[in-house]
């Protein structure tokens, strides 16, 4: 009897190409995976590229808009005019707060002219008031008080005219607005020795008072430069005398430089739009 040989039976090599068909599909997933990632990078950077373009091109036409001469509008210009007055105790020389010469009208109406005799140095506005007025200014955020004095042409009247600076002209309101009207307190005279002002004092003053110019509270005090007191003059004399006429025509003049409106430009750059 013929022995029969046994063959043994190979499972068919289906294993190893399906692992290696496995392999190739996560590769190709892998692959596919990576261009859908990279795609939406490239996506979300050219999106973040082009909003930063449209804010960079957005702001550029803002600032050529914005430094491009335009109209000043109303505000504008009157906001111009306020700045312009509030900075000219400074930017002004003393000089130019207090010229050399104001002039004044006489009782005849005749022009006359009041000279300079000194400048004072600045001073707080509690070191150059009496105390009543002191502390309304002091109240309403006084800045500083500028003083000088001046003699009318006959050079018998003295006047020591004091500029008080406040922080604005809404503080310099509400302080006039609290201000005494007793005629006996303002600003304390300066006297300068060797002069026709020097017996010029506290018990020389005729009368005081003050007016309000923009920011400034300009005060006027008044005498003799003889040196008669208050008490030695008649109370009829005090409230008609020219002396307060000239006094007061005197501070006028000054309060009128420091606040007069200057001319706005029409313009953001000048007056050409």
């Amino acid at each position: 009897m013929t022995r029969r040989s046994r063959v043994r039976s190979w499972p068919a090599a289906t294993g190893r190409r399906d692992g290696q068909a496995a392999k190739e599909r996560a590769e190709r997933e892998a692959l596919a995976q990576g261009f859908r990632y990279r795609t939406m990078f490239i996506g979300i950077l050219g999106a973040i590229v082009t909003l930063s373009a449209v804010v960079v091109l957005l702001g550029a036409t803002g600032m050529l808009a914005e430094s491009r001469s335009r109209p000043l509008t109303v505000a504008e210009q009157t906001r111009y005019k306020q700045e312009e007055i509030a900075r000219r105790w400074q930017a002004w020389p003393a000089t130019g707060v207090f010229p050399e010469e104001v002039s004044y009208q006489g009782f005849d109406q005749a022009q006359q002219y009041a000279r300079r005799v000194g400048i004072a140095p600045e001073v707080t506005c509690a070191a150059a008031t009496d105390r009543a007025v002191a502390r309304v200014l002091d109240g309403h955020g006084c800045v500083t008080m500028l003083r000088a004095t001046y003699v009318d042409q006959s050079a018998m009247f003295v006047f020591t005219v004091g500029v008080a600076v406040l922080k604005d002209e809404e503080s310099r309101v509400a302080a006039t607005e609290e201000l005494t009207i007793d005629d006996r307190v303002g600003v304390l005279p300066v006297a300068f020795p060797g002069t026709v002002s020097e017996r010029f004092g506290l018990d020389q003053r005729q009368r005081n008072g003050w007016v309000g110019a923009g920011p400034y509270i300009v005060f006027s005090t008044a005498g003799y430069t003889d040196g008669r007191t208050r008490a030695a003059i008649p109370v009829e004399e005090i409230l008609h005398s020219e002396l307060w006429s000239a006094a007061r025509s005197v501070s006028g003049q000054i309060a009128f430089f420091l606040a007069e409106p200057p001319k706005a430009p029409r313009c953001t750059q000048g007056n050409a739009c």
